[in-house]
């Protein structure tokens, strides 16, 4: 396989980088999500009980030993709460965005490696067909099916291996991207929890 690949020329090193970096990132985030599932969204209806029956010290207790985004979330809300409107809602948006950038993160870069991976390997096949037709050149303009053969398909080596990265990147993004989604969704119902319970209290 190590002979196969080498025979792609220079840029099958930077495609074959961009797999580790997309694979990295890809198992990196889903132990991420992993940890974010267990724990964290179950504090709202708890929270949002403790609030209702005016036990905010508890609720704040409770909020902070969670070390989840949910908890992070309504951390900051319990602070603010006995302010107006427009500063607990301006503090819950914020929050929020914070977390969703937290669980975002990298995200961006594996869409990037999706995105070059196929051009290196379309640069890498232009590039072997470059030397191809520099050797029929060398050779008099006398064209040698063999040779031609050869250098063609060793050129269309990197153009197959950059989709071969790019298309399980690019499924990869499109999922991490999706959870995200749902996260920021529970998020936001959360936060909606805990103003209906904070309404509830008055």
């Amino acid at each position: 396989m190590t002979e196969f690949l080498s025979k792609g020329g220079i840029l099958i090193g930077p495609i074959l980088l961009c797999s580790v970096l997309a694979l990295a990132i890809f198992l990196e985030r889903l132990i991420r999500f992993a940890q974010v599932r267990l724990r964290g969204f179950e504090l709202v209806e708890r929270v949002a009980r403790y609030v209702r029956e005016g036990n905010d010290l508890q609720a704040l207790n409770l909020t902070k030993g969670s070390n989840s985004p949910m908890g992070r979330v309504l951390t900051h809300a319990l602070e603010v709460k006995d302010q107006d409107r427009e500063t607990l809602e301006t503090v819950i948006v914020h929050s929020t965005n914070e977390e969703v950038r937290e669980l975002s993160r990298y995200l961006q870069a594996l869409a990037t490696i999706g995105s070059i991976a196929p051009l290196l390997g379309l640069l890498g096949t232009v590039l072997g067909m470059i030397k191809a037709f520099m050797v029929i050149q060398q050779m008099g303009g006398k064209v040698n099916a063999a040779v031609l053969a050869g250098g063609i398909w060793e050129a269309m080596l990197t153009t197959a291996l950059g989709l071969a990265v790019a298309l399980p990147t690019m499924v990869a993004h499109s999922y991490l991207v999706s959870r995200v989604d749902i996260y920021e969704a529970k998020l936001k119902d959360g936060t909606i929890n805990f103003i209906k319970a904070l309404k509830r209290r008055f």
